[in-house]
């Protein structure tokens, strides 16, 4: 059976063992997704080399990763919006700052790459 395991985590250690933000889980709730049992967590050096992917909102915390990775691993690490080049914007924005706008904005944003990288992974693993 393959099986795709996704996790989040932040660069910074503001939110640790935080819920999302209500206006972020309001709006996902909106088309679907359950985000009410999920915490805020750090990042680790061991996140980088266990997942195949590691994705970042912006080059800010692109860098961040980068730093962290292991010196073998330092490209591993890209911008989420690559697998949505269609969009136009290389960064998602912080929704925070986005008006009442920003979390769905967010969302379709993220939206479009999720679609870009299933695709891509779906090419990787010979079309399953």
């Amino acid at each position: 059976m393959d099986a795709v395991v996704v996790d989040s985590a932040g660069t910074h250690a503001f939110h640790i063992g935080n819920p999302p933000d209500r206006r972020s889980t309001t709006v996902a709730a909106g088309r679907g997704y359950r985000m009410d049992v999920l915490r805020a967590r750090q990042v680790s050096a061991g996140d980088i080399e266990y997942f195949d992917y590691v994705l970042a909102m912006d080059h800010e915390n692109l860098s961040i990763l980068r730093q962290l990775a292991p010196s073998h691993l330092r490209d591993k690490p890209r911008l989420f919006m690559s697998f949505a080049p269609d969009y136009g914007l290389s960064e998602v924005p912080d929704p925070y700052y986005g008006g009442p706008r920003g979390f769905d904005q967010v969302l379709d944003m993220v939206e479009a790459a999720c679609d870009g990288l299933v695709q891509a992974i779906r090419q990787q693993s010979g079309g399953r």
